[in-house]
Order: structure tokens, then C-alpha cells, then sequence
């Protein structure tokens, strides 16, 4: 038995390293959208008012914007994870 390690092992380590530093770095875009701009800058963001609606920004986030943000971050993450699919050769078309 020799004492090599697995090639298949370390591609896994550094594809799931990769895959938890792309979520944690959406995380943390998401956390600053939804409890930044909707709760910590809620009033220096009411000063502003969305154009044609009247809404103060603040509100906005807080109860839409960071939805919004949430969903572009789906988008993004699928595209992520399909360029490190392809990257490391297992997404669903290398069959």
C-alpha cells in the first residue's frame, strides 16, 4: 500500500473550498442589502425618495430591495456554480 495521496481528494477539497467561498462571499452581500441598507442606514437612506413612487429608499430596501437582491444572488450563484462545474469537469454535460 503506498502512501500517496488521492488526486480525487484533493480536486473535491478544493472544489467544496471554493464552492463555501463563493456562498460565504454571497452571504455576506446579501446580509449587507437586507440588515445594512433595510435596518443600520435606514434613515440616512429615507432622506432619498424613488423616483414616480414617492417611497423613502429605506423602506424600499427593507421591504423589497433586499428581495431583489436575494434573487439576483440566486442568478448569480447558479453561473458560479456552473463555471466551477465546468472547471472541475462534473457538471451534467461531461457524462
Amino acid at each position: 500500500m503506498t502512501d500517496t495521496p488521492d488526486p480525487s481528494a484533493a480536486s473535491n477539497e478544493r472544489y467544496w473550498r471554493k464552492n463555501l467561498t463563493y456562498l460565504g462571499g454571497l452571504l455576506i452581500v446579501w446580509f449587507s442589502f437586507s440588515f445594512g441598507a433595510g435596518i443600520l442606514l435606514v434613515e440616512p437612506l429615507n432622506r432619498f425618495r424613488i423616483p414616480g413612487t414617492g417611497f423613502p429608499l429605506g423602506f424600499w430596501f427593507a421591504q423589497q430591495g433586499a428581495i431583489y437582491v436575494f434573487v439576483v444572488l440566486i442568478f448569480v450563484y447558479v453561473f458560479l456554480m456552473n463555471r466551477l462545474d465546468r472547471e472541475f469537469d462534473v457538471d451534467e454535460d461531461s457524462e
